[in-house]
């Protein structure tokens, strides 16, 4: 039975700290194919998911975390005890976890998106990384097949995007791709598009929810593309009884996802 290696980084200028602190950056993290995990709730599920987990990095003087499965720990490429300069300078929160795993991204697989009955959510042009987090894990509890991140959308694997998934990111596939071809690919394939505007005619609560269907989610500010909305077959709307105008996107999508998850469990 192999042992996990076990090593201690202090300086902050050490190259695997350097390595690691860049990923807070997205095009380190393209160039690495990696992104950081923070705090003992997200090592643990990216562990339990069985994710590539470089190295599990530790604040040697806070201990190891109590919340954190040392054995399945062992899974790691390495464990590492850390000074609290390499921990805040590794990390992008105001109070450095306790821990942090470097992750590699996982190959993405096209197929999924074109599985016979699969529910897809796809992401165009939502800029802010607090929603295409939490969008992440509304569609992991609603029961989505895949999340299709398009261009101009913020990087899932940013730590603000990580951090909201909550692990969801660890349960479903992440594709990156471009709208512009996955789009017609999709409706060549048999499935639905479907998205949602404030002056759509029909309610999501009358909607097909049935068979193939992708979710199409847009811009915060602006809703979907042109091009993307051209491409619908159906769009929907929320049914509000109060005042307000609308809701935040993520809102939004989740009332949406589980409106589905509802009607698909129905039939």
């Amino acid at each position: 039975m192999s042992t996990v290696r076990e090593t201690i980084v202090t300086s902050p200028q050490n190259d695997k700290a350097k390595r690691w602190a860049s990923l807070q950056h997205r095009k380190y993290r393209d160039r690495h194919g990696a992104f950081l995990a923070e705090g003992a709730h997200l090592v643990q599920e990216a562990l339990a998911a069985g994710e590539t987990v470089e190295a599990v990095v530790f604040d040697e003087g806070r201990g190891w975390p109590a919340d954190l499965d040392r054995g399945l720990a062992a899974a790691a490429g390495e464990i590492v005890r850390a000074s609290g300069e390499v921990m805040a300078k590794c990390t992008a929160t105001d109070s450095p976890p306790p821990v942090f795993a470097v992750v590699r991204k996982r190959p993405p697989d096209p197929a999924v998106l074109f599985r016979p009955g699969a529910l897809i959510v796809a992401l165009d042009g939502l800029r802010d990384p607090g929603n295409v987090g939490t969008i992440i894990r509304s569609a992991d509890a609603a029961g989505a097949d895949a999340v299709v991140v398009g261009r101009g959308s913020a990087d899932p694997f940013s730590p603000k995007a990580v951090r909201s998934t909550m692990g969801s990111l660890f349960h479903l596939p992440i594709v990156e791709g471009d709208l512009a071809r996955l789009l017609p690919e999709a409706k060549a394939r048999g499935f639905r598009l479907i998205g949602s505007g404030p002056r759509a005619e029909r309610s999501c609560y009358e909607c097909d929810w049935s068979g193939g269907v992708w979710l199409l989610l847009g811009n915060e500010s602006e809703g979907l593309s042109p091009d993307a909305a051209a491409l619908l077959d159906e769009c929907v709307r929320i049914p509000m009884r109060g005042r307000a105008e609308s809701l935040n996107a993520a809102m939004a999508a989740t009332v949406l996802l589980f409106e589905a998850m509802r009607a698909r469990m129905s039939t």
